[in-house]
Order: structure tokens, then C-alpha cells, then sequence
């Protein structure tokens, strides 16, 4: 597993939104923007199940993320980070990590989309290359 630098660690930390590419079935790649944090240096994506990112990742752990600052100062940085899904929890963890998210991009205490029956997953995303 590769160390997060600062940079790749203040972006994940602030509210900035990452874009997740994953690989489809077919081979096609599939973006999808998602909130993320970390836990150290292990990056965390929460998603529904069944939703493409999540089957993708289910399948193909490999997987690259795009974060880019929130921020009007300089919006062209960034970082980029390689890396592979090295957990999936299904755990009624998943929906209080969904709620933490919540609380970092929106003025919301606790998820307001969430739908009936859905569950929620935490993908943890080891790095394994981080750039630029």
C-alpha cells in the first residue's frame, strides 16, 4: 500500500468531490463522482448495493480515483490515485459512514436519499500508486 502524501490527504479530507472509475464487465471504464474520506491512508467510498461502482468493485477491485479542490483559490489541484478495493462492509456501519459523509458535503445530520430497502456498503480502497 502506498502513503498518501499531504496534498492527496487535505484533498480527500476537505469537501471535494472524487470521481471513481471503475471497469465494467465488457472492459468499458465507468466514472461515477462520490464522496470519500479515509481511515489513515485507506481511502473509503460508500455506495448502495447493486449500483454500478458497486458490482464493478465487487468484480474488478481495481480502480482509479480523480479528486480535484473545491476550492476558488486554485481548482486545478489535484490528485490522482491508483489503487485496489481490499475490504467491503455491509455492516450497519455502512449507513452511519453514509451519515458522516452527509455532514462533510451537505448542512444535512444524516443521509436524505436514502430509499427503502437500500442498503448501503463501504468500499475500503488501499493506494497503490499516487500522483499528480
Amino acid at each position: 500500500m502506498a502513503e498518501l502524501t499531504e496534498k492527496a490527504r487535505s484533498l480527500v479530507d476537505g469537501p471535494n468531490l472524487a470521481f471513481l472509475a471503475t471497469v465494467c464487465d465488457d472492459g468499458a471504464p465507468q466514472v461515477s463522482p462520490v464522496w470519500i474520506d479515509r481511515a489513515g491512508d485507506m481511502l473509503q467510498v460508500n455506495t448502495a448495493v447493486g449500483r454500478v461502482k458497486d458490482r464493478n468493485m465487487r468484480r474488478e477491485p481495481r480502480v482509479a480515483i480523480s479528486i480535484a479542490s473545491a476550492s476558488e483559490e486554485d481548482p486545478y489541484e489535484r490528485v490522482n490515485i491508483r489503487g485496489r478495493v481490499v475490504e467491503i462492509d455491509e455492516s450497519d456501519e455502512a449507513n452511519a459512514h453514509v451519515d458522516r459523509l452527509t455532514r462533510k458535503y451537505t448542512d444535512h445530520d444524516s443521509y436524505p436519499w436514502h430509499k427503502p430497502n437500500e442498503r448501503r456498503v463501504v468500499f475500503r480502497i488501499a493506494p497503490e500508486q499516487v500522483g499528480r
